[in-house]
């Protein structure tokens, strides 16, 4: 019996022992896969990777029968996941909109308002291009290299314009959670070097997860004659279509992509954004929208501010007790204006408030489609402004945007030669300053300050699925960072941490969702910073400091020289939970809270890259091109090359060359640089070759040279450079000077933002009226290079 028992322990502790080495071996196998992050189950994947070049997790037998079939999983969101559409108007301010107390006929987004929520304290960076790239990005515009227009980019983390891979916007986001993503309309903060059809793209829409793109590369575009692009291809649709409108266009293309995704992935949800031109310059506008308007704006910015003033009283939209702030003294009062200045400023307004009502109906087109095909109750909707007013158009206005950019004023009379058709597609206009403030009302100064006259802006947001409250009015203080993080949040979209394999930064901006359904709900964002062109200011805590970067106005430029240290600007203390206008100035009564305001703002000026302040804009130009003296472009390529690109010509002597084959029946651009607002090109027409150099589209300096012979012809213009934007043209037709003109005036910076540099067409608008062919007049011949040297 002991024996037995003896034997039987031994037999059981050496199954116990086995049992443990299987044990051991099991978890040892189990930590080593934890360790290498390899399960069973992604060994075998990793086998089907091998063996298939993709994931399968059926089987695969000789016969069929004996085989299962497996399918990929195509990611969907849950059921019910809403989709996303936001409207983003450009220039619109605080006060025009009819839901915030403005005179412009607004009904569809009204519609929205009185449905949705209104939010009274959200706020922007005062700029297009920063605004536009913070909202997508859900960071800080400095932090993602945007502190200002990506046209005025510098060699610095904060301005280069270059968005970090490590900060991908919302869309990057939804897409791989799902959604199909549509972008319509303006995308102005790629880097100019990666604007034209070679690409790089990876700071372009489709870079940053938006599957559709239809829309243009700038600040702005001709609305009649607009040169776009689908997706990475130049278009111009306009062509052949009567009563092109760009607004009309966007709306067009948004109906298709909405009513195909519904027939073709109703199961999917989708994102769109969209953003016209409006109401940016040029102020564009069909004549039946204009004549609505006449006589409307008779009364003048200062009784349309009080107007507007009193009606955000009335409404709510504004605080009670909220005062009306003061006219800058550099804006006149209107009673002291001329019968014909009044005229014109007037027009000026009425083509403005014309574009936006018709913007309006696009928007309601847009709305009604979401209606028809089932989808308004769960999509959720936000309309937002970039900007506060702008007042770019200085103090009288513009048929030319491009006085601005060039530091000059529009003389009146010059103005006034364009009157009749003002905001047609012979003019590029903007209205006075004085229209710009009414359109901030309550609120003083304007787009590019810091002052609640650029940063504060409308947003309405309109889900009737997720919000119960209907036309009521959020107080929470929000930026335009929040909105990412909204919509991730609404559509339950979860944030990746890691996208193409670079891990992401954190978003800056945090959910507006709290403040849906709880209109009392305690305001989350408690700080936040600004900073424009050398205009700064701080939130915190229901305070604000602000500066005027050497007590400038927008309009006004001043040599970098010539302006006091930064360190000399003059802040100012706002209590804005008791004064929402900014009125009462409480710097001198509160020094150490302005101080301590002072001092945390530069602690996040540090950290967010906004240092250094000042600097050379637009200096990325010298990086663009750097010693470069001789530029060569082959025919048919090179075209809609952006002006920002091409070569370096202005004040610089330079020539431009090619040669022909000429049998005396060609016709048409060799080369066009610009457009309708200023430019220059050299054609054939009759038989004669021609320069023409249009200045602000308003003096044209033109040489034309005798008859050209047939046979190889060796063609070339010629600028010398006589004094600061001053020179003279000469034509060459073989080595021999055959034409010459004085060109006392130049362009300083850009004929357009948007027009192109182009050989053998003009694209775009037109830079001489002395085409044959209105539009483009393309080369009728064969080119074979156009080459650009730099002779100083």
């Amino acid at each position: 019996m002991k024996k037995f028992d003896t034997l039987s322990l031994i037999i059981s502790l050496g199954c116990i022992k086995r049992l443990l080495g299987i044990m051991l071996t099991i978890i040892s196998f189990m930590v080593i896969s934890s360790d290498t992050g390899m399960s069973w189950a992604a060994e075998q994947q990793t086998e089907a990777f091998k063996k298939y070049g993709q994931e399968f997790k059926g089987k695969i037998e000789k016969r069929y029968e004996d085989s299962r079939e497996w399918w990929p999983e195509t990611i969907k969101p849950p059921a019910g996941t809403p989709n996303a559409l936001v409207f983003v108007l450009d220039d619109v301010g605080f006060g025009h909109l009819g839901s915030y107390g403005g005179l412009i006929k607004t009904p569809n987004i009204d519609r929205l308002a009185k449905k949705g929520l209104r939010y009274n304290n959200f706020h922007t960076t005062a700029l297009c291009s920063p605004s536009r790239a913070s909202l997508m990005a859900g960071r800080n515009s400095h932090r993602i290299g945007l502190g200002s227009h990506s046209f005025t980019a510098m060699g610095f983390p904060g301005y280069n314009a270059f968005t970090p891979e490590s900060a991908k916007s919302l869309a990057k986001h939804t897409r791989k959670a799902g959604f199909v993503n549509y972008f319509l309309g303006k995308w102005d903060h790629a880097p100019a070097s990666e604007v034209s059809s070679s690409g790089p793209f990876d700071h372009w829409p489709s870079g940053e997860g938006f599957d559709h793109f239809y829309g243009f590369m700038a600040a702005e575009v001709d609305n009649y004659r607009s040169v776009l692009y689908r997706d990475h291809h130049p278009i111009e649709d306009w062509q052949d279509k009567s009563g092109y409108h760009l607004s009309e266009a966007l709306a067009d293309e948004a109906i298709r992509n909405i009513t195909s995704h519904k027939s073709v992935s109703p199961d999917k949800p989708f994102m769109m954004y969209w953003a016209p031109v409006a109401n940016h310059a040029p102020h564009h506008a069909p004549k039946e929208y204009i004549k609505q308007y006449k006589g409307k704006f008779d009364i003048g910015w200062d009784k349309a501010r009080e107007i507007i003033w009193k009606r955000q009283l009335e409404m709510g939209i504004i605080p009670p007790g909220t005062k009306l702030t003061t006219r800058p003294g550099q804006i006149p009062a209107w009673d002291s204006l001329k019968p014909e200045e009044k005229k014109l400023y007037t027009r000026q307004m009425e083509v403005f408030a014309a574009m936006l009502t018709h913007a309006d109906d696009q928007i309601g087109r847009i709305i009604d489609t979401l209606k028809r095909t089932g989808q308004i109750d769960n999509t959720i909707i936000m309309v937002v402004s970039d900007n506060g007013a702008s007042s770019e158009g200085g103090l009288g206005g513009t048929f030319n945007e491009y006085y601005f950019l060039e530091g000059k004023q529009t003389p009146f009379e010059v103005n006034m030669k364009h009157y009749e058709e003002w905001g047609g597609p012979t003019t590029y206009p903007h209205f006075h300053a004085g229209w710009a403030l009414a359109g901030n009302t309550p609120f003083r100064y304007f787009k590019m300050t810091i002052h609640n006259g650029g940063i504060a802006d409308p947003l309405i947001v309109h889900w009737p699925k997720g919000i119960k409250a209907k036309g009521e009015i959020r107080s929470q203080y929000h930026h335009i960072i929040d909105i990412a993080p909204t919509l991730l949040d609404v559509t339950g979209t979860k944030f990746s941490n890691e996208l193409d394999g670079v891990k992401q930064l954190p978003m800056d901006g945090l959910s507006m969702v709290y403040s849906f359904n709880n209109a009392k709900a305690t305001d989350r964002r408690t700080e936040q910073y600004y900073e424009m062109f050398g205009n700064r200011g701080i939130y915190k805590d229901g305070w604000k400091a602000v500066t005027l970067r050497a007590n400038r106005m927008p309009w006004e430029f001043t040599s970098r020289a010539r302006r006091p240290p930064v360190e000399d600007d003059v802040w100012e203390l706002y209590n804005v939970e008791k004064d929402f206008s900014e009125t009462n100035n409480l710097a001198e009564k509160f020094p150490n809270k302005l101080k301590a305001l002072k001092n945390r703002w530069d602690e996040l000026a540090w950290e967010y890259n906004v240092y250094p302040l000042g600097g050379v804009r637009g200096s990325h130009k010298k990086w663009l091109f750097g010693d470069r003296k001789e530029f060569v472009y082959y025919w048919p390529g090179a075209q809609r090359i952006p002006e920002i690109i091409s070569p370096p010509v202005k004040n610089r002597s330079h020539t431009i060359e090619t040669r022909l084959d000429l049998t005396g029946n060609e016709e048409g651009v060799i080369v066009a640089c610009g457009g309708l607002t200023g430019g220059y090109t050299m054609f054939i027409r009759d038989h004669r070759l021609n320069y023409e150099y249009n200045m602000l589209g308003e003096e044209q300096f033109r040489m034309v040279s005798p008859m050209l012979p047939t046979g190889k012809v060796d063609l070339k213009f010629k600028f010398i450079r006589t004094g600061y934007l001053t020179g003279k043209g000469e034509l060459q037709v073989n080595g021999r000077k055959v034409a010459g003109v004085d060109i006392p005036r130049t362009a300083r910076t850009v004929f357009s933002v948007a027009e192109t540099f182009d050989i053998g067409i003009d694209k775009g608008t037109p830079v001489s009226k002395g085409y044959r062919i209105k539009d483009h007049y393309p080369y009728t011949g064969k080119i074979d290079k156009v080459i650009v040297r730099l002779i100083d």
